[in-house]
């Protein structure tokens, strides 16, 4: 009980307000969607100030203060902002998470194997726009989730974000081919994350077994226009 208590206490500090944050988020959409290089510990060193600024203006404000000599300034951009939409995008969709019955934040705000538990199963949430790597399509994908998920695992990140834990992960695409824009539409995402939680079901978790040592689970949820 005192372990609940602790972490509706911790849920309460830094809430966002919701609304605001995803005004703020599209304003990210009147500029290119590109990163022009794959994530990479260096760069990501460099821009770790996107932490700190959930304003689209503010952050604008400290790219354009940041000493970038040995990198390309147009890249940064790009690479920075990026980094800031999906972060503060994330930080949305984990406090829609926190706030649905059953789940319950992670106790330390910084563990980065943890963001909550549905039912007392710890999870990671990676919120990923559909890979178009995958060697399959979008109707296979949602048919067999255990091969996308399978696939996802084998292919993540290998920077500071790569793990073989729990993981629920957010999918989204859009028609359009500007699937991005899904994960400012917290609004839209709000109803997804209910709809899932209020039906969560652990027997139907997918489980992946990643070396011979180890088994973890994990789910699909589809945010698709």
């Amino acid at each position: 009980m005192a372990g609940v208590a602790y972490a509706f206490l911790r849920s309460l500090v830094g809430r966002l307000n919701l609304v605001q944050l995803e005004g703020e988020l599209k304003k990210r959409w009147l500029y290119p969607d590109t990163w022009f290089r794959k994530q990479n510990d260096v760069w990501d060193r460099r821009s770790d100030f996107i932490y700190d600024f959930w304003q689209f203006e503010s952050v604008l404000e400290r790219i354009s203060r940041t000493e970038t000599s040995e990198f390309d300034k147009q890249a940064f951009l790009n690479y920075a902002l990026n980094r800031w939409y999906n972060y503060w995008s994330a930080r949305a969709v984990e406090q829609i998470f926190c706030e649905q019955p059953g789940v319950v934040p992670a106790k330390n705000a910084k563990d980065r194997l943890v963001d909550f538990s549905i039912n007392g199963i710890n999870f990671d949430l990676k919120t990923s726009v559909f890979p178009k790597a995958f060697d399959q399509d979008l109707a296979f994908a949602k048919a067999n989730p255990a091969q996308l998920i399978n696939w996802l695992y084998t292919h993540q990140s290998t920077g500071r974000r790569f793990h073989l834990e729990n993981r629920l992960f957010l999918i989204v695409h859009q028609a359009d081919g500007r699937h991005y824009r899904l994960k400012a539409e917290i609004s839209w995402l709000q109803g997804l994350i209910a709809d899932y939680v209020s039906t969560f079901d652990a027997s139907k978790l997918i489980a992946v077994s990643i070396t011979h040592s180890k088994t973890v689970f994990s789910d699909s949820i589809w945010a698709v226009r």
